[in-house]
């Protein structure tokens, strides 16, 4: 899932959320994105920037937010999941089929796979995403 930060021509700012680039490409050129306020379907992508908010903020204009790099997000979903999910190593594809099946128990996994096993993944309807391994020079 892909979300993308949408303007229409009358300057409403929205979300979009899409299974990939190309969904919102067909779904762009077949007019089915439209404004929530205006009914718009001249709707373009713009430019975001990672925000965290703290949380006590409030989801409104007046929360303190802060701007992080692309590198600094990807850090902190490093550090999550290594606190949060288990890791099965190279059975990642073995212990999410088990998991999907019913056989073990469901939990958060984390782990490598081959691509002939991503493969098998998809074609048994088993969500995962791939998130790249980040080295750090100290």
């Amino acid at each position: 899932m892909i979300i993308y930060d949408l303007k229409c021509e009358n300057g409403h700012a929205f979300e979009g959320w899409f299974k990939d680039r190309q969904a919102w490409l067909v779904q762009k050129a077949q007019k089915l994105v439209t404004c929530p306020a205006c009914n718009s379907a001249n709707v373009e992508i713009v430019p975001s920037s990672i925000t965290i908010m703290g949380k006590n903020a409030r989801a409104d204009n007046n929360a303190e937010r802060r701007e992080i790099s692309p590198l600094k997000a990807l850090q902190l979903l490093h550090e999550y999941i290594d606190k949060n999910f288990e890791d099965v190593g190279d059975k990642f594809a073995e212990v999410a089929l088990k998991i999907h099946s019913g056989e073990e128990d469901k939990r958060n996994i984390k782990g490598t796979t081959t691509s002939q096993e991503e493969k098998n993944l998809k074609e048994e309807g088993i969500e995962f995403i791939k998130i790249p391994v980040l080295k750090m020079d100290s």
